[in-house]
């Protein structure tokens, strides 16, 4: 059992929450319930979180020797030695393997070349694109774009350049709000990110609540635009409100303790676990019944 813990550990298979935002498109089309589109989106889904474990694997094997003088990062499986390098390959080669073979089951030529070019950029960002500032952010706001398009691709679902715009100004709240709390975090004598220095916590904090502004304008225009109204009604902009109180909890913790990783608050917040669920359920209502 313990070795198996090890192996979910590696995967890092809480992130997989991340992955959902492939049936973002399906869902929102108010289709979720086609048989086809939801199996297509399912199987995208789990070539997605299938592939996102291949590039932890392969970033965990390339910082091995650093991770394990890391005060936190030396417990990974393969820092520790718990998980040899060559069982990490094998694991790595079988999930590439089986998550080709999911999005050959829905292929579509811009389905594999988003989940190539997703796979391509954070190896890159792995292998020295993380030391490039802007760069960086710009590689971990692309993962959560790459999953909204590949999942839109998939199920041939048309989505709203609002939503788009959405997606792309909250990852990089994200990203941004990631970086800050590495910063806030760092003591003088620490071994930390090489980015760090070129970042400030005043250029951070300025560019996240930009960010942020944008992500709920834009939000509000695509709930407030007429084709969404013309097929959804004019309900949805009640949700508006539900979505300002989402993204002030998420600054809060932010704000906080947190490491700033969207996955970490989301799951250690029981409150933004409950206001997200009430947006999701509110949705639903609105879009299927």
């Amino acid at each position: 059992m313990e070795i198996l813990k090890e192996y979910v550990k590696l995967v890092r298979i809480h992130h997989y929450i991340k992955n959902l935002l492939v049936f973002a498109a399906l869902g929102c089309s108010g289709q979720l319930f086609y048989v086809d589109k939801f199996m297509a989106a399912l199987l995208g889904f789990i070539a997605f979180c299938l592939a996102s474990s291949v590039v932890y694997i392969i970033n965990d094997i390339r910082d091995r020797e650093k991770d394990r003088f890391h005060p936190t990062k030396c417990n990974r499986p393969i820092a520790s030695g718990k998980i040899s390098s060559k069982s990490a390959w094998i694991l790595g080669a079988a999930l590439l393997f089986v998550s080709i073979f999911c999005n050959s089951m829905v292929f579509h030529p811009s389905s594999s070349i988003l989940l190539a070019l997703y796979m391509i950029l954070n190896l890159a960002y792995s292998f020295g694109l993380k030391n490039k500032p802007l760069v960086d952010v710009a590689i971990l706001a692309s993962g959560f774009l790459f999953r909204v398009m590949y999942g839109a691709v998939i199920t041939e679902v048309e989505i709203s350049n609002w939503l788009y715009l959405t997606v792309i100004v909250l990852a990089f709240y994200f990203g941004l709000g990631k970086r800050r709390n590495e910063l806030k975090r760092v003591s003088p004598e620490g071994e930390t990110r090489k980015v760090l220095k070129y970042y400030s916590v005043g250029f951070l904090d300025k560019n996240m609540y930009m960010c942020l502004s944008l992500a709920n304008a834009f939000y509000a225009l695509w709930c407030m635009d007429t084709g969404t109204s013309s097929r959804y009604g004019v309900s949805l902009v009640f949700t508006v409100p539900i979505v300002l109180l989402i993204t002030m909890k998420y600054s809060i913790d932010v704000e906080g303790d947190s490491d700033g990783d969207p996955v970490e608050v989301l799951l250690h917040d029981r409150l933004l676990l409950l206001l997200c669920f009430l947006y999701f359920s509110v949705m639903f209502v609105i879009l299927y019944f």
